[in-house]
């Protein structure tokens, strides 16, 4: 029995478990909604007096407490023993679980760092670090299937150095789908890795830009899902596409409930990590062949179910979502605090959630 097989038959054992002695939602009542550092963009690009920007990690576990997260997942780069030690006494007196962000090794001299981090991260109580493999956007990054394909080899390199640090340290490396891998892709190198140190950060809404449905994506993925990134997802036309936006839980296109409850069913300890990027609405390209060039042998039948979605559910206009560059620095930070707040709000509301403290 291989490592794929394996984990499917546990996962599948887990769903009968789970649904045996521990209704879903009983279990997601005591689940604590998390939040990704990515949610804010407080820094000193943007000035505000009622929201001043975070000094370091103290700070934000400080605001977690004021929003009832009951995690933070924030970059652990650059970190020494002290400080971690630091994170660790505030984030055990506030009662908030840590999970790691950190860029993978892309060569052999950025190895010792890489594992500097992982060591910190540790020290402070993380046990999952998140990564990516592309800062970008796939679709908007690569102009030929050389690079491409290139990108893809590298990638494969980076995580085949991080996995061996990952397994000495038993900390879990979750490789986010980020606007870069569909999911085939990305099962291919799972399997390839086949290390229960390398997984998934389930981002509930990227692959929307690769045409790919979430819930379908995420029957494929569920086994391999180390930690998420929640958010829900607005659409809406314009002349080459369409647009695509996070927007406040509850008022978006996904079924939240219907992901989590497949999150709990392989894994019932999840974390559920929100990520509200209050920005302008990226634009994916559809109707323009540059999008296409590293998806050629896409069917049809994946751009027609994303185009239908954006017909019947997305929004009339660009206007109804989400929207910053015509906001000043104090306006921007204000919004993006709101649609925040909204969101832990609708999670205890509406997604049996709690908070924490």
């Amino acid at each position: 029995m291989n490592r794929r097989h394996f984990i499917r038959q546990v996962s599948a054992m887990g769903t009968f478990l789970v649904g045996a002695n521990a209704p879903l939602q009983a279990i997601q009542r005591h689940r604590k909604l998390g939040l990704s550092i990515a949610s804010y963009r407080r820094s000193d690009r943007f000035y505000s007096d009622q929201f001043p920007a975070w000094k370091n990690a103290l700070d934000v576990l400080g605001h977690c407490q004021s929003l009832g997260a009951g995690c933070l997942q924030i970059g652990v780069r650059g970190w020494t023993r002290d400080f971690a030690g630091k994170v660790r006494e505030k984030r055990e007196s506030l009662g908030i679980a840590l999970e790691g962000q950190i860029g993978l090794p892309r060569s052999e001299d950025q190895l010792a760092a890489f594992e500097a981090s992982v060591q910190r991260a540790k020290e402070a109580g993380a046990s999952v670090l998140r990564a990516v493999c592309l800062g970008g956007r796939r679709y908007e990054t690569f102009k030929s299937i050389a690079s491409w394909q290139a990108f893809q080899k590298d990638s494969l390199a980076a995580l085949e150095r991080a996995e061996p640090v990952m397994r000495r340290h038993r900390v879990r490396l979750a490789v986010e789908n980020h606007k870069d891998w569909r999911t085939a892709e990305q099962l291919n190198w799972l399997e390839h890795l086949s290390s229960e140190y390398v997984g998934v950060c389930f981002d509930f809404g990227n692959n929307l830009s690769l045409l790919e449905d979430p819930h379908q994506q995420l029957e494929s993925l569920a086994p391999y899902v180390m930690t998420t990134h929640l958010k829900d997802m607005g659409l809406a036309p314009y002349e080459s596409g369409f647009l695509l936006s996070e927007v406040p839980l509850g008022q978006g296109i996904l079924n939240l409930n219907a992901l989590c409850d497949r999150c709990l069913q392989s894994s019932p300890h999840i974390q559920f990590n929100l990520e509200m990027i209050t920005r302008d609405p990226l634009k994916v390209p559809v109707l323009e062949s540059d999008f296409w060039i590293t998806m050629e042998e896409l069917p049809a039948r994946d751009l027609a179910w994303v185009w239908k979605q954006v017909q019947q559910k997305g929004q009339d206009a660009a206007a109804a979502l989400p929207s910053v560059s015509q906001k000043t620095d104090p306006e921007r930070l204000a919004y993006e605090e709101a649609n925040v707040r909204a969101c832990f709000q609708y999670a205890r509301q509406s997604m049996g959630f709690h908070e924490a403290g």
